[in-house]
């Protein structure tokens, strides 16, 4: 009878161990917010959506850096969807569940002719002080070939 629940007991730690083993993070890349998924693809797709409206956005550094990732890949796609035969509807397509319908547009008519001939480094992360009530680490992204604010405030 002792040895039985001594094996039993064994049994139940040996399982534990297993459990509260670390596991590892191969393949797992991006970073979480401390929010779920949805949320998560949510807040970079307004966000991404703002940093074309806007051309420049203030957030804080992990989010700056994050953004930076997801927006150069979504140049990118624009640039090769440029070369297709029909690079509009290709660009839409492409872009249709990861941006707000107006930053689409945005990006195929003024934002892509105007990077031209540029292979990466679409964007700029410009860090900046802490915020003060957190201590959060903040930066500023931003288009590397934006308009000025002349022209912004004009156009």
């Amino acid at each position: 009878m002792l040895c039985d629940e001594l094996v039993k007991k064994d049994l139940a730690n040996s399982y534990n161990s297993i459990l509260n083993q670390k596991i590892m993070k191969h393949r797992k890349t991006g970073r979480q917010f401390g929010r779920v998924r949805s949320q998560r693809k949510a807040l970079i797709k307004t966000m991404l959506g703002s940093l074309i409206r806007y051309e420049k956005i203030e957030t804080t550094e992990a989010k700056a850096k994050e953004l930076k990732s997801e927006i150069d890949k979504l140049f990118t796609l624009s640039l090769r969807a440029k070369d297709t035969k029909n690079p509009e509807m290709e660009a839409f397509r492409k872009l249709e569940g990861k941006l707000p319908i107006e930053a689409i547009k945005k990006m195929k008519d003024e934002l892509v002719p105007r990077v031209g001939e540029r292979v990466s480094g679409f964007t700029r992360v410009v860090k900046l002080t802490p915020r003060k009530r957190d201590g959060a680490r903040r930066a500023i992204i931003e288009l590397v070939d934006k308009k000025s604010s002349e022209e912004l405030v004009k156009g």
